[in-house]
């Protein structure tokens, strides 16, 4: 496989990886508010707009956290090439 194919496969992972921490953050704070905070409350429009900032929040530095272990372990800017690079002006 090629570095492009390899830097595709790795975006599509990721993304993946991405989403699944998202929803799993989602649900974990969704459980904990159920379980401390009274349903009835006045609040609850907001804690749930908080819930869902908190999931997009957590899941981005979870994932850099991760990606950049990963690439630090794996080496991978041997594997992927880059996705912009930077066009050379001709003479």
């Amino acid at each position: 496989m090629g570095k492009k194919i390899n830097t595709l496969l790795f975006i599509v992972i990721a993304t993946i990886l991405n989403i699944v921490l998202m929803i799993a953050l989602f649900i974990g704070c969704l459980f904990l508010v159920t379980r401390f905070v009274n349903p009835e409350s006045t609040m609850m429009p907001l804690i749930f707009g908080l819930i869902f900032l908190v999931s997009i929040g957590g899941s981005f530095v979870v994932y850099n956290l991760l990606i950049r272990w990963f690439s630090k372990k794996y080496s991978l800017e041997k594997y992927l090439s880059p996705l912009f690079s930077r066009k050379r002006k001709e003479p």
